[in-house]
């Protein structure tokens, strides 16, 4: 009798944590919250945390706070947003940077971004555009390849830095076209994009919304944008895929995360709040103008999915092509 009672009463526990863990899904949310983005103020990832968060704002009726918490290229506020309670009050906007790429850079991160984290939201994704110098002979991607291969070792391209989304698109695109072009870091592309245009580097692959006008100008040359579609900021525009390189993309994605241990209820709550906003006409509007499209619609199960296979695919390009942050 005794054994059965305690049975009854490890039953009635559960269910109260069962009912209660449903009723804060159910009243989520109650008060603000806070938007944690391991990232500068004004920087991409920033202007698409704003945008939907305002969003968000609107449709649950209350404030999002966008945190900026930068440095060592989003760990810090990765981090810190790992450590928060898994209420749903603390979240994290975030990139392929601390999620799919970090972790293969950086062998002491002070977050397990498998472990630390409980996957919400593909949110959008970002392509970029491939550009050349003018006065290079080649007005596609193929042309660009079988130059490269006719002069080897005379090429040389431009990066954000070393371990950057710009550099290891860059080395992807090397890796399966067979060539060789020598990396040229600078701290932004901002910064490469005069000696793009004077001819001193050849290549640089670059955020679209930055890079166009460059083009539209004449100082640059565009062959292709990185993604699986054309973007609607460049629809003239084929994708590296079909200008020449069957079979490669590469898109920076922004994703929502919570830290580890939030309720399943709650992470639907907030994955249908973010989803709806991100794909509202207005957010489509305004994402557009940053050379960012909302993600396809999914699961927070896919979101994990398709952050692994994009950590598999970075863990090999930093792998095989020996990339340090030196």
């Amino acid at each position: 009798m005794l054994f059965l009672a305690n049975c009854f009463r490890l039953l009635g526990v559960a269910s109260l944590i069962a009912a209660s863990a449903a009723s804060q899904a159910q009243a989520w949310p109650e008060r603000p919250v806070r938007l944690v983005v391991p990232f500068p103020a004004g920087g991409a990832t920033d202007l698409v945390a704003r945008v939907i968060a305002q969003r968000v704002s609107r449709d649950i009726g209350q404030q999002i706070i966008v945190d900026n918490k930068a440095g060592a290229g989003g760990t810090i506020g990765s981090a810190e947003a790992a450590k928060a309670a898994p209420d749903a009050y603390t979240l994290l906007l975030t990139t392929s940077s601390t999620h799919a790429i970090s972790p293969h850079l950086m062998p002491r991160l002070p977050y397990d971004p498998l472990k630390d984290f409980t996957p919400v939201a593909h949110l959008a994704d970002a392509a970029s555009v491939v550009l050349v110098t003018p006065s290079l002979p080649v007005k596609t991607v193929a042309e660009l390849i079988a130059y490269a291969k006719k002069h080897p070792g005379q090429l040389n391209y431009a990066s954000s830095g070393n371990g950057t989304i710009v550099h290891l698109t860059t080395e992807a695109f090397k890796a399966q076209a067979g060539i060789f072009m020598t990396h040229v870091p600078y701290k932004g592309t901002a910064l490469a994009i005069p000696d793009v245009i004077s001819g001193s580097v050849h290549v640089l692959i670059d955020a679209i919304p930055s890079g166009m006008p460059h083009v539209k100008s004449g100082r640059l040359r565009a062959l292709a944008v990185t993604g699986e579609k054309r973007s609607a900021l460049a629809p003239e525009l084929p994708t590296v895929a079909e200008a020449g390189l069957p079979g490669f993309s590469s898109v920076t994605w922004f994703g929502l995360y919570a830290p580890r241990g939030m309720s399943a209820d709650l992470v639907a709550r907030v994955h249908d709040a973010f989803e709806k906003a991100a794909h509202a006409p207005d957010v489509a509007e305004s994402l557009a103008k940053l050379g960012v499209e909302a993600a396809p619609t999914g699961s927070p199960a896919q979101f994990a999915a398709m952050v692994s296979a994009d950590s598999q695919r970075w863990a090999r390009i930093i792998r095989d092509r020996k990339i340090t942050l030196q």
